[in-house]
């Protein structure tokens, strides 16, 4: 009988459960909402997601879960989660007392990156950088198909440096919940595309409505995109001096915006530190299933 995988999305408003074969196939897949502020319910949540998808295929599978924030080398528990009742809790040893057996856990950014790395849009390429540009801006990175995992667990967390060779009208930056002013998550996750928007137009717009209109020949809405497409690879530009990836690839809701992966390699080639870019900026295959995905390959 063929060996399943398991993986766990801890969303901040659902988790999601899969079951994969060895070829990557789904095999089942659940989702419960998340309940909010409750860390023993939802261990019990976790749980009861595995130990209905094993019931479901009369069969036991390997355990990842994808988690917000990640596990401190130094403590040992969660830290950085903005489900903060995940915080300074071993959620890997708690999840392996429930469920009998070894559970790997490891940051959402960092399964999405692993999913697309390993069967996806960036599958075969030694080097991948996975963007994560939603609610918050997130990244991991996966070389020669596996996780890069550094001793501080924060691989990846280029949405808290500051967004690089900023223009006079961006210093300093507006505040981050993380304590400092001007962080690339303040520029480019999708609620800080609506407060730029609205500061300059006085229109309270959602990012989504925001490509809507632009597609529809709005004139400010496309000025805001094409500042946020110019910021993202200036961004993304720095991330490439450091790392020189094979592939980048962009998931989170702000991703369907088409137009980036045209105009943002474009731009980014200003400023990296090259003749030529050979880097390719692609979007996620698997789209919202790539953490969950992720979790399994773990």
């Amino acid at each position: 009988m063929s060996t399943i995988r398991i993986g766990v999305d801890l969303g901040g408003t659902k988790i999601e459960a899969i079951a994969l074969d060895e070829a990557g196939q789904t095999l089942a897949r659940q989702r419960v909402a998340t309940p909010q502020g409750d860390y023993a319910a939802t261990l019990r949540a976790v749980v009861d997601l595995v130990t209905a998808i094993e019931r479901q295929l009369g069969r036991r599978g390997s355990v990842g879960v994808g988690s917000p924030g990640a596990l401190s080398p130094a403590t040992g528990v969660i830290k950085n989660a903005n489900s903060t009742c995940l915080n300074g809790k071993p959620l890997d040893r708690d999840l392996a007392v429930a469920l009998g057996r070894a559970v790997r856990v490891a940051n959402d950014a960092d399964c999405f990156a692993l999913s697309e790395a390993t069967d996806g849009a960036a599958a075969g390429a030694a080097i991948v950088f996975g963007v994560i540009l939603g609610t918050g801006v997130g990244g991991g990175i996966v070389v020669n198909g596996r996780v890069l995992a550094g001793p501080n667990a924060i691989a990846g967390e280029w949405g808290h440096n500051p967004l690089p060779w900023p223009e006079a009208d961006e210093m300093p930056g507006r505040p981050c919940y993380c304590g400092k002013s001007g962080c690339i998550e303040t520029w480019l996750s999708g609620p800080a595309m609506m407060a730029h928007h609205l500061a300059v137009t006085g229109d309270a717009l959602t990012a989504h409505d925001i490509a809507q209109q632009a597609a529809q020949g709005d004139a400010s809405c496309t000025v805001t995109l094409q500042r946020y497409a110019a910021r993202l690879a200036r961004a993304l530009a720095s991330v490439i001096n450091i790392l020189d990836p094979h592939v980048i690839v962009l998931g989170g809701g702000l991703s369907n915006m088409g137009g980036l992966y045209e105009v943002v390699p474009r731009i980014w080639s200003r400023h990296v530190f090259s003749d030529y870019v050979h880097t390719r900026l692609v979007p996620a295959q698997h789209g919202d299933s790539s953490g969950v995905r992720g979790a399994a390959w773990l």
